[in-house]
């Protein structure tokens, strides 16, 4: 059998992979990757694809997935607590940009139609880029982090109803408003379908497919529920991106959308990249080096622009200067969503070839701009601040900036240094009870659907999921929980679970439930810090009621289990005995904690450096107390310390400022 797509497909998945390694070495997102791998195999570099129309379809399902999966993302419920942010924010955003760009393209000579549909393109920014740098900078829950997430959110809505307008503004109906009206009632009657899919059919689907408990089987549910309803909507007149969001809303109001989130985002990131590719073919590399400085005059003129426009927006919100302007300068390139809109309007005629082609450009250089301009966000943030304004109007800033301070205290909701229970069985409904009963916040992750009912009865936060999925992980904030309980019995899922968890952090204390004493060693090696056998507790359990029996006191008992234990679980960890002088107490200071982090390979920030110049104390405001490396254990430790790979350091400081520092640690 010969498939003509088959040599294409390598081509650019090949050529794809060299390229994003590339990239990532410099620190440049994988979508510019994408959009140079188009480029070089395009038209216009070395014309290696011949099946065109292919790659083309491929790309149309890449758009289906993403807009399936912000759908899933987007929950009315989660988005009521920051609605005034999304709506005014986002708002003055979308229309402010839409109205400058629509002035200033029409005064450059092109008609009001292309105008407006070129404000519709600029106002839009690159959702996968700026949430991939906030979350690698730990800002995604800073104030520019949630500004900026809003606004995103509204684009993301109102680039579905763009789709909608495109081919009314391009003239393409006899009776405008008839065609509007039409559309509207097509809307509505969708909406209404969607909305009983909703509450009443997909639930009873899901639940029905979760009981299986085939894991193939979801997959294959969730995958049909999204090209379904992408056809349904397709066959009415409206797009398949637009049924792909709606398929994507239908199973955000249910307790599974994590799980369906994390299958379907391999799907996702393989036909996506297919989109950005067909994107990068497009650019005519010719016109792109016969008017470089035009284009780059332009570029400037865009990021100006809409760094413009978010400031205002934000400061209207009344956050501060400061905020004001990382949320700008987050938001100023041009989005993967203006990608799509460029291909709707340029069948429509609503963009010439050469307008087409500075908009490529244009778009590809505020992308690969970005990263750079976030990491040196705070410096220019710095800079533009000590740039003078009226007295008046910097003491209004600080006043409006108080007020929404206060408001933000009273409504965000500080979830942060928790524990996170993995499995609902006995062992995490004990957990979950001394947890609520300390008055320490947690949340369970669960798979089996008995389990999440029994939870769900007893009012637990539990979340729907596969704990090996990063997706999973990231919804319940493990990166910022001080405490991992892992309490399953699959030994293969336990450590996976243990080896995911430390990729996103260094400094949870991780608690691994086993069944075999031979096992502890293992899962230790991998990460976990404590692990109790089941069947050396049992032993013990068996043990202890045969010493009473035997009437032997009760206090001679607890002492002959403790040090039982305590000798037993340093065997069962292989860990070389510490050298005299170093204490293995246990100290509790209100608010502080001691943390041990592992040196991992590759972590230039720290490796070879001394402490300080990694910045610890200086920067992070935590203290190095031991260092233990190879067998031995290094205490006296000054500024010249050097930390070397596969070291373990000690950490004293509170909980917030050890979470900040897995950025220097955690493998990415």
């Amino acid at each position: 059998m010969h498939l003509p797509i088959l040599p294409d497909i390598v081509i650019i998945l090949g050529l794809s992979v060299f390229t994003i390694l590339i990239f990532q070495k410099i620190k440049l997102p994988a979508i510019l990757g994408f959009l140079i791998t188009g480029i070089i195999v395009g038209p216009y570099g070395l014309n290696l694809i011949e099946a065109k129309h292919e790659v083309e379809v491929l790309s149309e399902i890449g758009i289906i997935f993403l807009l399936f999966v912000i759908g899933i993302e987007f929950s009315l419920k989660g988005l009521a607590s920051i609605k005034n942010t999304v709506l005014i924010g986002g708002g003055v955003q979308v229309i402010g940009t839409i109205g400058l760009v629509t002035f200033l393209a029409y005064e450059l000579g092109l008609s009001i139609q292309s105008a407006v549909f070129m404000g519709f393109l600029i106002s839009l920014s690159s959702t996968a880029i700026v949430l991939k740098m906030l979350q690698e900078k730990g800002e995604l829950i800073s104030p520019h982090g949630r500004v900026a997430v809003a606004i995103l959110i509204f684009q993301d809505i109102i680039v579905v109803l763009m789709m909608l307008l495109t081919p009314i503004l391009a003239g393409q109906s006899d009776d405008p408003m008839n065609e509007l009206l039409w559309l509207l009632i097509k809307m509505i009657a969708v909406v209404a379908a969607i909305i009983i899919l909703a509450r009443y059919a997909v639930p009873v689907l899901l639940k029905l497919v979760v009981r299986a408990k085939s894991r193939e089987l979801f997959i294959l549910t969730t995958i049909v529920l999204c090209f379904s309803t992408a056809w349904l909507t397709s066959s009415v007149g409206l797009s398949l991106a637009l049924g792909a969001f709606f398929a994507g809303l239908v199973i955000s109001e249910s307790e599974y959308s994590h799980q369906a989130t994390a299958n379907i985002l391999p799907f996702r990131e393989i036909f996506i990249s297919f989109f950005f590719v067909s994107v990068g073919m497009l650019l005519d590399l010719n016109f792109f080096i016969e008017n470089i400085v035009y284009i780059h005059l332009l570029a400037i003129a865009v990021i100006g622009l809409k760094l413009m426009v978010v400031i205002i927006a934000v400061l209207l919100l009344k956050y501060q200067l400061r905020t004001s302007l990382l949320t700008g300068l987050a938001l100023l390139q041009v989005g993967e969503f203006a990608f799509l809109l460029s291909t709707v309007g340029m069948q429509y005629d609503l963009l010439s070839e050469t307008v087409y082609q500075y908009f490529l450009a244009i778009s590809i250089i505020s992308m690969g701009a970005t990263p750079f301009i976030i990491n040196w966000s705070p410096q220019l943030t710095h800079y533009l601040l000590r740039t003078p304004l009226p007295p008046k109007v910097r003491e209004r800033l600080k006043m409006n900036a108080k007020k929404k301070e206060l408001e933000e205290k009273n409504t965000t909701e500080n979830f942060h240094d928790h524990v996170v229970i993995i499995g609902y069985g006995l062992n995490g409904q004990n957990v979950a009870k001394a947890a609520r009963k300390a008055n320490i916040p947690y949340v369970i992750i669960e798979i089996d659907p008995q389990a999440i009912k029994k939870a769900k009865d007893k009012g637990e936060p539990v979340v729907f999921g596969d704990a090996t999925d990063t997706v999973i992980l990231k919804h319940v904030h493990i990166q910022e929980a001080r405490v991992v309980v892992v309490a399953i019995s699959a030994h293969d899922a336990t450590r996976s679970i243990v080896k995911t968890v430390r990729l996103f952090t260094e400094t949870a204390h991780i608690i691994v439930r086993t069944r075999y004493i031979k096992e502890v060693d293992e899962i230790i090696k991998i990460g976990a810090d404590e692990v109790i056998p089941e069947e050396f507790e049992t032993s013990i359990e068996i043990f202890t009621r045969v010493m009473k029996k035997y009437l032997i006191p009760n206090d001679e008992i607890e002492e002959f289990i403790t040090d039982i234990r305590s000798y037993n679980y340093e065997a069962f960890r292989s860990i070389p005995n510490i050298p005299n002088g170093v204490s293995t107490f246990q100290v509790h200071i209100p608010d502080m904690e001691i943390a041990a982090i592992h040196v991992l390979q590759g972590k230039n920030s720290i490796v070879g450096h001394t402490i300080f110049e990694t910045g610890l104390r200086k920067n992070y405001n935590v203290t190095v107390l031991a260092i233990k490396r190879d067998s031995s254990y290094i205490l006296e430790i000054n500024e010249d310390t050097k930390v070397i790979q596969d070291d373990i350091i000690y950490l004293f400081g509170s909980p917030d400022d050890i979470i900040k520092v897995n950025k220097y640690f955690v493998y990415k």
